[in-house]
């Protein structure tokens, strides 16, 4: 619970200070099990403190609202309007040097440094895994280890960001790091910093676990999704899914997958194809995570500006049987929640030698679609049929509790021209104080 929110929105519907700090006091010790007195005291507090927030004026003084909220819109969910919003990062943060910027929506960013391309990019854990920490810290190192990997790169350090809730135990802390270090010892790649917080510091009370990941790589030959050409063909290993099937196997009455998304597979797959030559004949790789297939085949196609058709025929196949009977028993769509296999993108005269070299390291992979010249599109090719194969709005719901929440929008269009215009003020922001900092330098 926000208790700094809680108290604002008391505040804001014009409620008297003691009123608002008595129902907070109550909640206080509902969820802390406290000494009462105590609890008076520290609402009376966070009160005070809102209070006195609410004098600051000026620029820096807080935000406009969209009036669209995180949930609302689905950020996050890794659908259309999570894509939506990412497109506007772009916007703010502007061109830059980047190799591979942001812009690209590729799976990590590169700077060139010493003759190298440097890569980094961060991944953020499970948000439904903070009761299972080691579970969390596990597949969130394999997510930001394998953003690195299809960048064509050797990952070469991580580091951890742990943030818990003031009342959570502190042994989370030590079994997201040890789940973290599980994949770091055995693909031999150290961590070598981070942090640990307390979420909101004292102002949010109860277990939650939050945190994520970063990862740092080097390479010399870019598997970028901007390099995807007509004529490629699209090859695709097995996968058992990571934190978003755990989850859905937690939460669904499926425990035994669990056990299933408990491989290195993926990580192994990419260090067996970084030290063969056929890297080289590699134009891009990504793995099947934001929206599952659906989503990153759009975004490939969106971002290397071609027509991806993928071949549904060879698909099923490819998944782990445990877990596939778990999505369907479910009603899950499997095209649309995140696999974690390897996509490869290359001209058809590798393949046979890209399946080769990932099967040497235990890992099925098979072609499954194709490249196209034309408009950015991605279509499925199913049961001779070939069908529009676009996100929908949220990835596939995978939990009971994303089935509830898993509606149609409101007026898309509407709410898509509300976050625009949020970007739009935090970009004049941006140069109202860069301005300000460029007067002051030159005084």
């Amino acid at each position: 619970m926000d208790v700094e929110q809680f108290a604002r929105d008391g505040i804001a519907s014009g409620a008297a200070r003691d009123s608002v700090t008595d129902k907070l006091a109550d909640r206080i010790v509902e969820i802390k099990k406290c000494d009462p007195g105590f609890a008076h005291d520290f609402a009376a507090a966070v009160v005070l403190e809102v209070e006195n927030s609410l004098k600051m004026k000026g620029d820096l003084a807080g935000f406009e609202p969209s009036g669209v909220s995180m949930g609302e819109f689905g950020v996050g969910s890794r659908g259309a309007g999570d894509f939506f919003a990412h497109r506007q990062f772009p916007r703010i943060i502007g061109s830059g040097q980047a190799a591979v910027g942001v812009d690209e929506m590729d799976d990590a960013g590169v700077v060139s440094a010493g003759g190298q391309y440097i890569i980094a990019t961060v991944d953020g854990m499970h948000s439904r895994l903070s009761d299972y920490p080691f579970l969390a810290g596990f597949h969130v190192t394999r997510a930001t280890l394998r953003d690195v990997y299809v960048m064509g790169a050797k990952p070469v350090a991580l580091i951890s960001d742990i943030h818990v809730a003031d009342d959570g135990d502190v042994a989370k802390i030590f079994e997201y790091t040890a789940g973290i270090s599980v994949v770091s010892e055995m693909m031999n790649i150290p961590l070598v910093s981070g942090s640990t917080l307390r979420i909101g510091g004292d102002m949010v009370i109860g277990e939650r676990l939050t945190g994520c990941v970063g990862a740092v790589g080097v390479a010399e030959h870019l598997t970028a999704r901007k390099s995807t050409v007509p004529g490629d063909v699209i090859l695709m290993s097995e996968g058992a899914g990571g934190g978003t099937i755990a989850t859905a196997g937690i939460y669904s009455g499926y425990p035994e997958v669990v056990d299933k998304t408990i491989n290195l597979s993926f990580l192994k797959a990419c260090e067996a194809l970084l030290k063969s030559d056929v890297l080289n004949e590699i134009h891009s790789m990504t793995d099947v995570t934001n929206g599952g297939l659906r989503g990153d085949v759009y975004e490939m196609a969106e971002t290397a500006g071609v027509r991806i058709v993928i071949e549904e025929e060879n698909l099923r196949s490819l998944i782990d049987p445990d877990v596939l009977k778990m999505l369907d028993d479910l009603e899950i769509d499997y095209l649309g929640v995140s696999l974690d296999a390897l996509l490869v993108v290359a001209p058809p005269s590798a393949a046979e030698e890209i399946i080769r070299t990932v099967g040497e390291a235990g890992v099925r992979m098979t072609k499954i679609g194709y490249v196209e010249s034309g408009p950015a599109d991605s279509k499925l090719l199913s049961s001779g049929k070939m069908i529009d194969f676009l996100p929908r709005f949220r990835e596939s719901a995978y939990t009971p509790v994303k089935k509830v929440v898993d509606k149609t929008p409101g007026d898309f269009e509407e709410m898509k021209e509300k976050v625009a215009g949020a970007a739009d003020r935090a970009i004049e922001k941006k140069m109202r104080v860069i301005e300000l900092l460029k007067k002051d330098k030159n005084q």
